[in-house]
């Protein structure tokens, strides 16, 4: 099975996440991609933009193929990492990746989000809770809610400070 198809703990708590979350008429993010699955249910949900990013080629492929399947619009798939993240600005992102790619990219993803955007964190297990929310601190973001299933975590933060140097 791959990541994406709601079947791994943290895809299933993003989707739970993003169930709850109000997207009507914002731009998201899905960092780590895997099949889509999250842009697809953000653009299903009334956002106006999606950018959906994976480093892997088979699920950029994939994401692609599941986009044209669901009729979407107004979602964008992308193959490559942070670092292809520009100018562009997001009031939700989703970074359903690995701890220790995102403890090293948190500052770029923190500097395409909009002041008081929300930010998801999913992909390690709950005793990394402490060293996700340490690196998040440094750069604005302030916990507001999380989830556990299986010893795997997903972490909700806001946005507090502006653009980090």
């Amino acid at each position: 099975m791959a990541f994406g198809t709601a079947h791994h703990e943290t895809t299933f708590q993003m989707l739970q996440l993003l169930l709850k979350e109000d997207v009507v008429g914002k731009s998201v993010l899905d960092m780590g991609c895997g099949t889509g699955i999250i842009a697809i249910l953000a653009e299903k949900k009334g956002a106006a933009s999606v950018t959906a990013i994976d480093n892997d080629e088979w699920a950029y492929n994939n994401t692609y193929d599941n986009l044209h399947i669901n009729n979407t619009k107004a979602t964008k798939a992308f193959l490559g990492d942070a670092s292809i993240l520009g100018n562009e600005h997001y009031d939700v992102i989703f970074a359903n990746i690995n701890r220790n790619i995102l403890l090293q990219d948190m500052k770029t993803y923190c500097n395409v989000l909009n002041n008081n955007g929300v930010i998801f964190f999913s992909g390690f297990y709950t005793e990394d809770n402490e060293a996700i929310q340490k690196e998040a601190e440094k750069y604005g973001l302030r916990l507001e809610n999380w989830s556990e299933r299986n010893n795997w975590s997903a972490l909700r933060f806001r946005k507090t400070t502006g653009q980090i140097d």
